[in-house]
């Protein structure tokens, strides 16, 4: 199949597909003798595989340092398993940030001590110590 339809086949664009060939997420395709690249069903798997772990929310790097494995055929169930493992760890530590995060616009929205139509200034609006909740600067109107 030409890239056209490649990409179509795997719900992407035509310069997504180059993008991933350069960055050898994707196989090199053979070239016709017109020039035209040529893909077989196993460029789709991979393509689908790169979508599918992204969608996962696994980088491009990451995807990268599994793919030649998965080529070769020596990525087992357990390699698998563990690559999982890991994403989920990370997505459990990015929820504490988020939520550590969330904790502290909180208490600088309660910290607020203006009234709503009232200017701010950009240093009343500043933390003290940024990281640390709630040690506004005394957020009152501009001067």
């Amino acid at each position: 199949m030409k890239i056209g339809e490649l990409a179509e086949a795997a719900g992407v664009s035509v310069d997504t597909v180059r993008y991933y060939e350069r960055q050898q997420l994707l196989e090199a395709a053979v070239r016709s003798s017109n020039g035209y690249r040529i893909y077989g069903q196993a460029h789709l798997e991979q393509l689908r595989f790169v979508r599918s772990a992204q969608s996962l929310g696994f980088s491009l790097a990451q995807i990268g340092a599994i793919l030649p494995k998965l080529r070769a055929g020596q990525f087992s169930r357990a390699e698998i398993e563990q690559q999982l493992k890991l994403k989920m760890a990370e997505i459990d530590q990015q929820m504490r940030r988020l939520e550590h995060m969330r904790g502290e616009l909180q208490a600088t929205f309660h910290a607020l001590s203006c009234s709503p139509a009232s200017p701010v200034s950009a240093g009343a609006a500043t933390l003290d110590s940024p990281g640390a909740p709630a040690r506004l600067k005394g957020l009152h109107a501009a001067a």
